[in-house]
């Protein structure tokens, strides 16, 4: 079944998160949108993280992608518990966090595995390259998100796609046999995570080469689709404030590297 949304529109704030580090943990980002101060940390970027990148497409701007994001910290699956708490917390309320699907703030002491809790979703399901929990792929906070426990067994390990039953447990997302469509306000969030990934494990550090295709039901393949969607979605959900600053986290506290769709979403059309 197919189905298209009209998307919430969505201000491109032009601001971004600055990261704050106090006795170990994140403080909320601070509220400011003023022209110039995301201008301005972008071209730092570009100076010194991103300058091996700049002025290459397709390829050749994947590898030097690769090779830059490739310098981090990993994390032990254990770890993501804590880090999930600093890079998705509700900047409405700093003893919660976000839930990527459903939306909600919640707890961020309400985890674990019972009813009504949230646990770590792996966005670029893990199954798809059979990492599972692995240091690594499967510890990569980029791509790892807190939700609702059953929501996320709903996803189950589904490629993305348009189209399906709503969700009672869940409003906004859709699903059916073999993918899944999140919320109109994350679809952007889902395509650069998945790209993130794409990009990140290429096959050489003894997991799986992990790539898009245009395919759903992709199975235990290190495949994840749907390409062509996902690319939508990229474009037609651009980064916001919350993403921004859940980007900035990461790189300051925690794996000290990028999602680099975040802060050139131009880049997901310069390659695919």
């Amino acid at each position: 079944m197919s189905r298209r949304h009209s998307f919430y529109a969505r201000p491109l704030l032009a601001a971004v998160a600055t990261v704050t580090v106090l006795a170990g943990t994140a403080a909320a980002a601070p509220a400011d949108s003023s022209p110039g101060r995301y201008t301005a940390t972008a071209a730092a970027l570009d100076d010194t993280y991103y300058q091996d990148a700049l002025g290459k497409t397709g390829a050749e701007l994947k590898a030097a992608l690769h090779t830059i994001i490739s310098d981090q910290t990993k994390l032990s699956y254990s770890q993501v518990w804590d880090a999930l708490k600093a890079t998705d917390e509700d900047p409405a309320n700093s003893s919660n966090v976000v839930l990527l699907y459903t939306g909600r703030s919640q707890s961020k002491n309400d985890n674990g595995g019972g009813s009504g809790q949230w646990n770590r979703e792996h966005v670029w399901a893990k199954s798809h390259g059979d990492f599972g929990t692995s240091t690594g792929p499967g510890t990569d906070i980029h791509h790892l998100r807190p939700e609702d426990v059953q929501v996320n067994s709903t996803r189950g390990n589904k490629d993305f796609d348009n189209g399906g039953s709503e969700l009672g447990d869940a409003p906004g997302n859709f699903t059916d046999g073999d993918s899944f469509e999140p919320r109109d306000e994350v679809k952007g969030d889902v395509a650069r995570m998945i790209l993130y990934m794409a990009v990140r494990y290429e096959g050489n550090d003894s997991f799986a080469d992990l790539e898009p295709n245009d395919l759903v039901n992709n199975g235990s393949a290190p495949k994840m689709g749907k390409l062509s969607v996902l690319k939508e979605w990229s474009q037609e959900d651009p980064p916001d404030t919350f993403e921004k600053r859940r980007n900035d986290v990461i790189f300051e506290q925690f794996q000290h590297n990028r999602n680099p769709f975040i802060d050139h979403p131009e880049w997901v059309g310069a390659i695919w």
